[in-house]
């Protein structure tokens, strides 16, 4: 099928949703579609062979676009119309696959030019209007709302991306052809194997060979990382055997949370890397003994959990929706969402070899089992041959 994807994200940076985007342009590409992707100015090229890219126009003001809505967004997400409207009069499209903000108004594309629509849904919008604290205003999160429901309600079909938003979808759009689609995909399908090693890494970071707790991914405020370095002060009092490792955050960010642990005296215990590229993270868990998880707010699924339950270590993370819907007991240690709650569960799993090994060997059961690569390869395949379906059954009516 030949695809018009519109992906308002500075593509590719490694983050939730762009990762997300990553791995559907990724395995539909290898399954034969040819894909035009519209997406911001901003991102590294990553290519593909069956993937074109249409980049908007550069703003000269705009060199970095915040994760979560802003004004910045609202912007670039014009010019992102204007290119897509550019080539659907160029080019004739079976499916128009939109991501996030773009199924505002791909759901009106698909009708204009007669093609059909497929909504892929990351996250609640309006939620994230108060999430990313953009607004308090009640008509603007309403309106986001409706603009929200109108979208499912008129696309062919939505893919969902974690339990929570597809029993939301189930529950008020029953009819509704929908397919959960966990983001499970490795990085190393696209980016290879890394050019570190974990021996290069523990020197470039100076990570000794104390007990290294990681914590890889954005530095939002949803992500708990206040939480994490206030639970930190309990651990380094128990015990002088820790050593954060935190990856990612923009520069601010970085600084921000340093200057937090320093003015704790918790320096010695903390090392922050900065983002690096994706390929590296895997090296990072590689060379962890346990991986937390403290967020705090949301609820989708963080895409780092499953590459988490693959790894064969211990994994501590807070008892919120945002994790409940794939982790459990079993799997991993919950703890509630309070720095004592969250330090007692690390320091019971630091101090318990059996329970770290317990709930490996159980995480990666469940990933092999529920959240493995080819679950991922058939969910979309079979959503795209639904929207073939639909389009050869229009074209017989």
């Amino acid at each position: 099928m030949r695809i018009l994807m519109i992906a308002p994200q500075p593509f590719f940076t490694p983050r939730g949703t762009p990762l997300s985007v990553l791995h559907r342009l990724n395995t539909l590409s290898n399954l034969g579609h040819k894909i035009d992707l519209v997406t911001y100015h901003i991102g590294q090229t990553i290519p593909f062979e069956n993937v074109t890219y249409h980049r908007i126009l550069k703003v000269p003001f705009i060199k970095r676009i915040q994760v979560g809505p802003s004004k910045r967004k609202i912007i670039v997400d014009f010019f992102v119309l204007l290119k897509s409207l550019k080539l659907l009069f160029k080019n004739d499209y079976d499916v128009i696959h939109t991501h996030e903000e773009a199924g505002f108004f791909g759901v009106w594309l698909a009708k204009w030019f007669k093609t059909i629509h497929l909504y892929d849904m990351h996250s609640s919008l309006p939620q994230q209007l108060t999430n990313f604290k953009f607004t308090k205003l009640g008509f603007l999160i309403k309106a986001f709302g409706s603009l929200e429901n109108m979208t499912i309600q008129k696309s062919e079909a939505v893919i969902t991306i974690c339990p929570e938003l597809f029993n939301y979808v189930d529950e008020k759009w029953p009819e509704k052809k929908q397919e959960l689609i966990e983001n499970v995909a490795d990085n190393s399908l696209v980016f290879g194997e890394p050019d570190v090693t974990s021996k290069e890494i523990r020197e470039k970071y100076d990570l000794d060979s104390k007990q290294i707790i990681l914590y890889a991914g954005t530095f939002e405020p949803y992500q708990g990382l206040d939480l994490l370095i206030d639970a930190s002060r309990d651990i380094v009092k128990k015990t002088d055997q820790a050593l954060f490792v935190l990856v990612g955050g923009n520069p601010d960010q970085v600084e921000k949370y340093r200057a937090m642990a320093e003015m704790y005296g918790l320096s010695k215990y903390f090392r922050f890397t900065g983002q690096v590229t994706p390929d590296w993270v895997p090296k990072f868990v590689e060379t962890a003994d346990i991986l937390v998880t403290p967020r705090i707010e949301g609820n989708n699924t963080p895409l780092k959990i499953y590459s988490y339950l693959r790894s064969g270590k211990p994994i501590v993370a807070t008892n919120h929706m945002t994790h409940t819907q794939v982790l459990n007991s079993d799997v991993a240690m919950l703890t509630e969402c309070t720095p004592e709650s969250f330090s007692q569960g690390l320091l019971k799993v630091m101090q318990d070899q059996k329970l770290q090994q317990k709930i490996s060997q159980n995480a990666q059961k469940l990933a092999d089992e529920k959240y493995s690569y080819e679950v991922y390869v058939k969910k979309l395949s079979r959503i795209y041959a639904y929207l073939e379906s639909q389009l050869e059954s229009g074209e017989k009516n």
